[in-house]
């Protein structure tokens, strides 16, 4: 008997309990049934596939249309996990109706059951009509890789006084307009548990310490497959899959060339 589908009230079930939630991102078919297999709670198509999968420097170039073809991928993949999908770079920021259009076009093309958006206080009334339209919306507070260009570059948030209390005014404010649940990015582990506790929602931090109420990693950082945040402190590399693949090619590619493949083995008669 497969095990029940992961919804919204789950998680905040999860964090009620003290369970700890466990969020993965994908972007294709494959993977997401790889990571559904292994349990997690959460899958995020994330609009990090710009950077992972098309190669872009930022994910400020990632269009709406791209994420609604990722997010219909790994929705094929699963079975178990909750999908959530990023809404990317100006597919929200525009105008509330807007943001509630393409919001809604992500949940009919993908058949995912949740958005997930960047932003505090600013974009609270935005969750809130999303929310008020039915539509299922998970916070990212924090560093807001899509803000990288107005926050000046990858930096701690929340060190200070002034930052903490934004924080904590950005997840209630979150909270209070019907947010499931809040990523917190890249902020110092002492704001994160104060956020943790301050709100009645689940937090999931990646780069914010051990006390948020879940954890999260992008899939091929963790596996190795992408090398640029190799040595980002908040990444750990649990397998060395890039390596492993680039030998496995070379391997192959010195059979072909020695005419060592295809053997007897792997040729028909």
């Amino acid at each position: 008997m497969s095990n029940p589908r992961i919804t919204t009230a789950t998680l905040g079930a999860h964090k009620r309990d003290g369970k700890k939630i466990v969020m993965i991102t994908a972007y294709d078919a494959l993977f997401a049934s790889l990571v559904d297999r292994a349990g997690v709670d959460v899958i995020l198509v994330g609009d990090s596939v710009g950077p992972v999968l098309a190669g872009e420097e930022t994910t400020v170039p990632v269009t709406l249309n791209q994420m609604m073809y990722h997010g219909r991928s790994v929705c094929r993949g699963t079975t178990h996990a909750l999908v959530v999908v990023d809404l990317p770079f100006l597919s929200y920021q525009v105008s509330i109706p807007q943001a509630v259009r393409n919001a809604g076009r992500v949940l009919k093309k993908t058949g995912a059951p949740a958005v997930k958006l960047e932003g505090g206080s600013r974009w609270a009334p935005t969750v809130r009509a999303m929310v008020d339209a039915g539509i299922p919306v998970m916070g990212h507070i924090g560093l807001t890789p899509q803000s990288l260009h107005v926050l000046g570059g990858i930096r701690v948030q929340g060190r200070d006084a002034e930052g903490a209390e934004k924080l904590l005014a950005d997840a209630a404010a979150l909270q209070e307009a019907g947010a499931f649940a809040v990523v917190l990015e890249f902020t110092s582990a002492a704001v994160a548990k104060r956020v943790t506790a301050h709100v009645d929602i689940p937090t999931i931090g990646i780069g914010s310490g051990l006390h948020c109420d879940g954890q999260v990693l992008v899939l091929h950082d963790m596996l190795g497959l992408y090398e640029k945040l190799a040595g980002a402190k908040f990444v750990k590399r649990y397998a060395d899959l890039g390596t492993a693949v680039t030998g496995a090619v070379r391997q192959f590619a010195d059979e072909v060339r020695d005419q060592k493949f295809p053997d007897a083995a792997h040729t028909h008669a």
